[in-house]
């Protein structure tokens, strides 16, 4: 790791990071909230005020996270609240820079991507789709409430009518999608502690996917960048990342994240923590990269 040692005395976070991602074999990424956050698309502030200041006035809700996953009291007032959470959150998302600058220093490298968001980001930032792994669902997609079977469905038309349709708070009960199957009503494929979530079949092929490079890769310099992942749910990417790390004497732990969390004394001769802002470090090293290049 001769060469990642010598990095490391560079104090500059963005060409530090241009540097690591230059000299890695393989680059896994792992993205959490706070990546699209830095990219402007937050789930707190006018974002969440602009666009649900009738929910907020009945509920008393602090954010959009407690919001969505809120035990609604009819699937008429739920639709009407996740139609417009959709719609603001990926079907109307834009690209985010950093998301797109992200993608420009990768996608020459060998890398795959694992993320906790559900929202468009990578689609919206033309990524490789064959190399990212949703694993919390994805907020278009549908799924039975019922569990009767495993497949996902998407109809954005209906969503948009829900918004444009919607009174008071709620949809009318016609619009509310019901499985093709049983005919209990559809809900957001979006795992939750107590439920989990359907696995489809493309969902389990982007795991197989996922699983076959972390196989595929090791050994040798391989990154483990880690972008805006909190401590909510660690163990979907930190705590493997942890592991992985330990388990190759070549490899990095890279977080960035302005927030600190403690990492285990095993994992940390291997860590470089980044704590700068995560959408200026990454359109910094990119620059960085693309003055190189």
């Amino acid at each position: 790791m001769e060469n990642w040692d010598t990095l490391k005395s560079e104090k500059d976070e963005s060409r530090l990071l241009a540097g690591m991602i230059d000299e890695a074999d393989a680059v896994v990424v792992g993205i959490g909230a706070g990546m699209s956050a830095a990219d402007g698309f937050t789930y707190t502030g006018k974002r969440f005020t602009e666009n649900f200041p009738d929910f907020i006035g009945k509920y008393k809700w602090f954010d959009m996270l407690q919001a969505s996953l809120f035990d609604f009291p009819t699937r008429t007032e739920y639709w009407a609240f996740q139609s417009r959470f959709v719609e603001l959150n990926y079907l109307d998302q834009p690209a985010g820079d950093g998301y797109i600058a992200l993608r420009k220093m990768i996608e020459d490298k060998d890398y795959h991507v694992i993320t906790t968001n559900a929202d468009n980001a990578f689609y919206a930032a033309d990524y490789d789709m064959d190399k990212v792994f949703y694993y919390q669902g994805e907020y278009a997609l549908w799924q039975c409430s019922a569990f009767c079977h495993q497949q996902t469905y998407r109809h954005d038309d209906q969503i948009r009518e829900m918004v444009r349709v919607q009174k008071d708070m709620e949809i009318p009960p016609e619009l509310i999608p019901r499985c093709p199957e049983c005919d209990a009503p559809m809900e957001i494929n979006k795992r939750t502690a107590e439920k989990g979530m359907v696995e489809d079949a493309a969902f389990e092929a982007d795991r197989e996917q996922y699983e076959a490079f972390l196989e595929a890769h090791k050994s040798g310099k391989v990154l483990y960048l880690e972008i805006g992942v909190g401590y909510t749910t660690p163990q979907y990417i930190k705590h493997p990342f942890w592991r992985m790390t330990r388990q190759n004497k070549d490899a990095l732990y890279v977080p960035m994240n302005q927030k600190t969390y403690r990492i285990p004394e095993a994992v940390r001769p291997q860590t470089v923590a980044l704590t700068g802002d995560i959408r200026e470090n990454i359109l910094n090293a990119h620059k960085t990269l693309t003055y190189k290049g």
